[in-house]
């Protein structure tokens, strides 16, 4: 286990050195001017702009700041946003709980709903509950999350004004009333996000269960005349979770970094929306640093996913 931690890491180490190195030098070549919104500004002279400029160290070449920057990066100093002259640490950490609230408890229902689905409608196949489930999963799929999200704008907001138009960032839960507000206008978004991730869950676990079904070793356990919630929880389960797990992994950093669409369509100020934003204003710091973030928890959980393969399977040897 110790060797294939190791192996792992250091596989990951310059894979991540890559990933960065690639996003820096496309972002600091990419059309757009950090100073752009100072060249409009009559008071601001050419000379006060190329001051501006040193001070941030865009004036030095391209090598020398990807140095610069990952170095501070390893000590924790993310920089400073070209725009807002904020540390990016902080801003990040202002949108935070926002993503952890609203993506984190859409991801969680998105699981407790997803497995007992997919895995009863596998048992079920070809049956009308399977037939169902696999239809709303096929929408839910299908569907892009920003038509969701307008249906779900126009449906609850606009029509029938049961849920508020844009999501309140400044709403503090001090009381019962504070708290149903902020279920309130958490419920939209919420149930995009799990509408989309309940059926791609939903498919990953009905198609590995299905491949379980009929395997000699399934079979031989009811031959032996086991009880069906033992034969599915020894036997398919364990064996059936190895994708699902990979694919779990893969999907929890966007807790931490948010959801782009959704976050823009029902304009919450998450992580997802601070980078479109950041993008948009060429505020390379803070695209960088939630960009390689993101990065990193895919590493970190995925690495994570694989350690669980020999927990699921004991078959699995590091």
């Amino acid at each position: 286990m110790t060797r294939y931690l190791i192996n792992r890491l250091l596989v990951s180490i310059p894979t991540l050195i890559a990933i960065s190195a690639v996003v820096f030098f496309i972002l600091a070549l990419a059309p757009g001017d950090p100073m752009g919104e100072f060249a409009s500004n009559p008071s601001i002279t050419a000379e006060v702009r190329e001051n501006i400029r040193r001070s941030l160290g865009l004036d030095q070449p391209i090598y020398i700041r990807y140095f610069k920057w990952a170095w501070a990066f390893l000590r924790g100093d993310m920089g400073y946003s070209f725009q807002s002259r904020s540390p990016v640490f902080e801003l990040i950490l202002q949108r935070l709980p926002t993503t952890l609230w609203v993506v984190g408890v859409a991801y969680c229902l998105s699981v407790l709903v997803a497995f007992p689905l997919g895995v009863i409608s596998a048992l079920k196949r070809y049956s009308a509950i399977d037939r169902v489930v696999t239809t709303v999963a096929f929408l839910g799929f299908s569907l892009p999350t920003f038509l969701t999200g307008l249906l779900f704008l126009l449906l609850f907001s606009v029509w029938l004004n049961w849920l508020p138009f844009i999501y309140n960032s400044t709403l503090q839960v001090t009381d019962w009333g504070s708290l149903v507000e902020q279920i309130k206008q958490s419920i939209a978004p919420v149930s995009v996000l799990v509408l989309y991730q309940s059926a791609v869950l939903m498919r990953h676990v009905r198609s590995s269960v299905l491949e379980q079904l009929d395997r000699d070793y399934v079979r031989m356990a009811r031959a032996k005349g086991l009880q069906q919630w033992i034969v599915l929880n020894r036997h398919i389960l364990r064996n059936a979770l190895i994708p699902v797990v990979t694919l779990v992994g893969l999907e929890i950093p966007k807790i931490f970094t948010g959801a782009l669409v959704t976050e823009q369509v029902f304009r919450v100020p998450g992580i997802g929306a601070l980078l479109i934003d950041s993008i948009s204003t060429s505020d390379t710091p803070v695209v960088m640093a939630i960009t390689f973030i993101y990065a990193i928890l895919v590493a970190i959980f995925n690495l994570l996913a694989d350690l669980t393969y020999g927990f699921l399977d004991p078959r699995v040897r590091y």
